[in-house]
């Protein structure tokens, strides 16, 4: 089940409180300013700085 867009419009980066966007692939949130990816386990969204992916500039 894809993250509701209720909760997406609350979520917020936790390192910069910017706004976050699902990946493509629909199993993470970017956030485009900190260039972070958390991850989706389970339909929860893992809002973790320490266990963010960092992604490159071509990634989306």
């Amino acid at each position: 089940m894809p993250i509701s867009k209720e909760l997406l419009e609350i979520l917020a980066c936790p390192k910069c409180k910017g706004d976050v966007r699902l990946n493509e692939s629909q199993n993470g949130l970017i956030c485009d300013k900190c260039k972070l990816l958390y991850h989706i386990k389970d339909d929860i969204p893992v809002m973790l700085i320490d266990e963010a992916e960092k992604i490159e500039e071509g990634r989306r």
